[in-house]
């Protein structure tokens, strides 16, 4: 919301793909750092074998463990049960990696290296964002702070969250994710108050 008053937020995007009674968890999506992944996979030893993405902003995704790598990308496959479809449980059509979370209807969150490995070499998701770091909340903190008017949060759809995360350039993704809420960010109020 425009009150954020914590300069690490305001003006932020988190995609949250952990909410429970233990906290949340999310990443920040607009905020690219100075540094690329070409360079970041250098620093660990990967290389590059694409370069498509050699010139791909790392994101900060938060304060939290700045340490550490995330990487957010579409799920590795298209679910027929997206579609409505009945599916073999028993047939896994996914590639997989060791550390992943995938939000239903969502996008994946993944933390292994194994992810990055496979970007190396032209083999992994073909839409992502590299952050270091994650905004994390603790148990009812989140809630608090919504209270407190400052955060909006909204519930948008895979294909709404792709376009805002992978085709609109970071300084936008603010603007679009208000305008798919349905409001310009200039008609809100940093006031909180109740009718």
């Amino acid at each position: 919301m425009p009150g954020m008053l914590d300069e690490q937020f305001a003006g932020s995007v988190v995609y949250l793909f952990e909410h429970n009674a233990k906290g949340a968890m999310g990443l920040v999506v607009n905020r690219p750092t100075d540094v690329n992944l070409s360079t970041l996979l250098d620093k660990i030893e990967l290389k590059l074998e694409i370069t498509p993405f050699a010139d791909q902003a790392v994101y900060f995704g938060g304060p939290v463990q700045t340490e550490r790598g995330f990487v957010l990308h579409e799920p590795s496959h298209f679910s027929a049960t997206d579609a409505g479809a009945s599916v073999d449980p028993s047939v896994n059509t996914a590639t997989s990696y060791s550390s992943s979370l995938t939000v239903p209807g969502g996008l994946t969150m993944t933390t292994s290296k194994d992810v990055l490995e496979a970007v190396a070499k032209g083999n992994g998701p073909k839409r992502f964002i590299m952050t270091l770091g994650y905004a994390g909340w603790s148990a009812g903190q989140l809630e608090e702070e919504i209270a407190l008017n400052g955060w909006i949060n909204a519930e948008l759809s895979r294909a709404q969250m792709a376009e805002i995360i992978f085709n609109t350039p970071a300084a936008q993704r603010y603007q679009r994710a208000m305008q798919a809420l349905g409001f310009d960010p200039a008609d809100l109020s940093g006031q909180v108050g109740h009718a």
